[in-house]
C-alpha cells in the first residue's frame, strides 16, 4: 500500500522529480512545492501521512521551523528530511525540531521509500552511525563546535582573507586593486584563489558562504579601521604603509 507523501523542497524541479518517481511506484504524492512563506500552512492543511522536507543548509539557523510548526499544530504527520551529505548539526537540529529521519538527497528511490514506510510506522528513519552522530551533537552540543568558520579561516592568507571581506563588502575588482594597492590582475587572481580554496563558483556564493559560517566575525584585518599603521622600528610609516627595515615604503600609484 502506498504512502500518503507530500514533498517539499526549496527547488522546485527536485521536488517534482521526487513526486513523479514516487508516484510512478505507487504512492499517493499530494503536492510538491517550495518551502516559502505559505509551506507549514500548506502541508498542515493537506495532513499527509509523511512530508518530505528537503533543505541544502541543514545547519543553517531557523530553516526547520516550518518542521517546528508542522509537528506542533499537527503531530501525526510523520516528517523526514531530505538534506545533504549531512553534518550532526544539521541531523541534530532536524531531530530537535521534530523530524523522525533524515535521507541524503542523493539517496535512492528504494531507500526513500523504505524511510516513508519507516515513518508511517513510528520509526526512526535514518541510518545509525547518523542517528549517533546526532543524539551525541544533542547531548552534548560543546563537544562538537560548528567550527566550518574556523576551517575555511585557516585555508586563505591574510590577504586572501582580507580579499574575501571586500567582496563580501561588494568591491569588485577595481575597488579592491585601489584599496589593497595592488593592480587589477593581481586582484583578479586573489578572487579566482578564494574562490578555488572555498570551493565555490562565484563572489556571490563566496559572501554567502563567509557570512553563514561567521568567517568574516572571525577575520582579523590590521589596518582597516585605522588610516596608517604604527611605526615600527622607531621610523613612521607613510601614506599608510608600514616602514620596513628602517625605510618608510612609497605609496604605489593605483592600478600598478
Amino acid at each position: 500500500m502506498g504512502v500518503r507523501v507530500m514533498v517539499v523542497d526549496e527547488h522546485r524541479l527536485l521536488a517534482e522529480a521526487l513526486a513523479s518517481a514516487l508516484k510512478l511506484r505507487g504512492h499517493r504524492v499530494l503536492a510538491a512545492a517550495a518551502p516559502a512563506a505559505g509551506a507549514a500552512e500548506l502541508v498542515i492543511s493537506r495532513a499527509p501521512e509523511v512530508c518530505l522536507f528537503g533543505t541544502a543548509t541543514p545547519a543553517e539557523p531557523g530553516v526547520f521551523e516550518p518542521v517546528v510548526r508542522i509537528r506542533r499544530e499537527r503531530p501525526q504527520i510523520a516528517v523526514v528530511v531530505l538534506g545533504p551529505v549531512p553534518s550532526p548539526r544539521g541531523i541534530a537540529a532536524a531531530f530537535a525540531a521534530g523530524a523522525c529521519g533524515y535521507v541524503r538527497q542523493d539517496e535512492r528511490i528504494e531507500g526513500v521509500e523504505r524511510a516513508l514506510a519507516k515513518a508511517r510506522g513510528g520509526e526512526v528513519a535514518i541510518s545509525p552511525p547518523l542517528l549517533q552522530a546526532a543524539f551525541a551533537e544533542l547531548l552534548n552540543p560543546s563537544a562538537q563546535p560548528d567550527d566550518e568558520g574556523s576551517r575555511l579561516l585557516r585555508l586563505l592568507t591574510p590577504r586572501e582573507v582580507e580579499v574575501l571581506v571586500r567582496v563580501a563588502e561588494g568591491e569588485d575588482t577595481r575597488l579592491i586593486a585601489a584599496g589593497m594597492e595592488i593592480a587589477p590582475s593581481t586582484a583578479r587572481t586573489h578572487v579566482q584563489r578564494v574562490l578555488m580554496k572555498l570551493g565555490v563558483g562565484s563572489r556571490l556564493e563566496a559572501a554567502a558562504l563567509a557570512a553563514r559560517t561567521g568567517l568574516l566575525e572571525r577575520a582579523v584585518l590590521p589596518g582597516r579601521e585605522q588610516s596608517a599603521e604604527p611605526a615600527r622600528d622607531g621610523v613612521p610609516a607613510r601614506d599608510g604603509l608600514p616602514a620596513r627595515d628602517g625605510v618608510p615604503r612609497q605609496a604605489r600609484p593605483s592600478g600598478v
